[in-house]
């Protein structure tokens, strides 16, 4: 029976929708984003509403392009002057803390899958850990930006860095195992997965930083005379970088990430609008990758390994994680324990341990779907326990304090240029406000300072000196000086205003 494309495109728009919508609820429960959108997909599935999707190699190539995507997006709203000062912190966790990860969690399974009746082998136990060594940052700042929150120091930018650049190293440890567990472990078999491992890695980083840099001469030089077209030719190249590694027999992941990094942080044309583009589509992407995989479970193969998940999960959260994290960050002795123990809360399971676990099915090895039952199970976990506590966790360890940011401008589109290091504030006047005089000039703004727009009854206009303001007016300024900027406000007691830093 062919199914109707109307149908198709109703069911599709139907479960964006529903999902969504959910957010709204998530947002002000603390609840993960990406958490309702894998539950969306579980109610729409076989248990659920009895949409059936089973396609483990279709959820698998949905998976990859969006974790293309988003690694991409990841990179290129990276700066180097944020990670610069935790590039040597960021990267160890990233490889290091992975490894570590991974076996002290892989010991752990092979232990517990014994007091369990499961007969898993070292190299079984070792692989479902590899799975899982990963963090999720979408997750992550999903949350801090809904709760309105900023963390302290250098804690968002080393988060970053590492959530970025740490699927590589649980891919290869992934891929490398399957190839063990196929082959069989012996001494040849050690000394080439080593090999290919750091093969991989090497040339993984070498095409991203290569292929980006093609990527920026190119773009910048093109001159295309459509200027919509940029943003796709931005996307071509984030898509090709991935093939193209592989085809070298390199690390894709790694190469997409680095490449989006080089594209970042050098000038392009039209970059600002490319920026905003992939944003919008890193979401979309974020949105199709856990529907998808909400889809392919069933609820009810989770219950009969709820118990084991449970405690490797528990185990991954209190023992595996912080172990690894202390470990890797012991030489740095000017970080604080509240900021480790932070970090190690932040190690939140997301879609790619997901779509890793797929790897074993598309091997066809003995466990594949335990493995998969429990790494979903861990995910759904971990989303729902450090997820929506991580916003508490930080106020107590003293490391999240509250945003000067007031959301998004509402009535005021308008973006400048990275270079000019300035602020831009919306405010909304009222009758308190115009107290103090209804002219622009009686509003004593600091210096370097501008009103530079006015909205009025839907129009915008240009003020001057000795424009009269009326209350519910919206007014733009563009400030150097923030602070100052803002103490004002406060004698002038100015609560209704946004801010938006370049």
């Amino acid at each position: 029976m062919t199914i109707p494309v109307e149908f198709i495109l109703l069911f599709i728009s139907v479960l964006f929708l529903v999902s969504l919508f959910a957010t709204k609820a998530g947002a002000k429960l603390g609840v993960p984003v990406l958490l309702l959108f894998l539950g969306v997909g579980m109610v729409f599935g076989v248990d659920g509403i009895g949409f059936n999707f089973q396609n483990y190699g279709a959820a698998q190539a949905v998976g990859t392009v969006a974790l293309c995507i988003i690694l991409f997006s990841g990179g290129l709203d990276t700066k180097y002057s944020e990670i610069k000062p935790v590039a040597v912190q960021g990267t160890i966790l990233a490889t290091l803390g992975v490894l570590l990860m991974a076996f002290i969690t892989g010991a752990f399974i092979f232990y517990i899958a014994q007091y369990f009746s499961i007969q898993l082998s070292f190299l079984e136990s070792l692989l479902l850990a590899s799975v899982m060594s990963s963090t999720d940052s979408a997750s992550v700042f999903s949350i801090l930006r809904g709760k309105g929150v900023r963390l302290k120091k250098n804690m968002r930018p080393m988060l970053e860095l590492e959530s970025g650049s740490n699927d590589p190293m649980a891919y290869m440890l992934t891929v490398v195992l399957i190839q063990l567990l196929e082959s069989g472990a012996g001494s040849t078999g050690y000394g080439k997965a080593v090999l290919d491992f750091v093969l991989q890695f090497a040339i993984g980083g070498a095409a991203g930083f290569l292929l980006g840099k093609a990527a920026v001469w190119i773009i910048n030089r093109i001159n295309l005379d459509n200027d919509s077209l940029y943003p796709i030719l931005l996307f071509s190249f984030g898509i090709l970088i991935f093939p193209a590694t592989y085809f070298m027999k390199g690390n894709g992941y790694l190469a997409v990430y680095i490449g989006g990094l080089v594209l970042g942080n050098a000038p392009l044309v039209h970059k600002r609008s490319s920026l905003r583009f992939f944003d919008g589509l890193a979401w979309i992407s974020q949105i199709v990758m856990f529907l998808t995989l909400g889809l392919l479970v069933n609820p009810k193969d989770l219950l009969p390994v709820a118990v084991i998940s449970l405690c490797i999960g528990i185990f991954m959260i209190v023992g595996a994680r912080p172990a690894s994290v202390l470990l890797s960050l012991l030489p740095f002795r000017a970080m604080k324990i509240r900021e480790k123990i932070f970090i190690s809360w932040v190690g939140l399971r997301g879609a790619v341990p997901i779509v890793f676990a797929i790897l074993p099915l598309a091997a066809g090895l003995e466990h594949a779907q335990l493995m998969f039952n429990i790494v979903f199970f861990i995910t759904l976990l971990s989303l729902l326990v450090q997820g929506t506590g991580l916003t508490l966790v930080g106020k107590w360890l003293g490391l999240v304090k509250s945003s000067d940011d007031r959301g998004a401008f509402q009535d005021f589109d308008i973006e400048l240029p990275e270079d000019i290091k300035s602020t831009m504030t919306e405010i909304a006047l009222d009758e308190s406000i115009l107290d103090h005089g209804k002219r622009l000039m009686d509003i004593h703004l600091p210096e370097h300072t501008l009103a530079v727009m006015v909205k009025r009854d839907n129009k915008y206009f240009i003020p001057k000196g000795n424009t009269e303001l009326h209350p519910g007016d919206k007014l733009l300024v563009i400030t150097n000086n923030e602070d100052a900027l803002l103490e004002t406000y406060k004698k002038l007691d100015i609560k209704d205003y946004r801010i938006k830093r370049t």
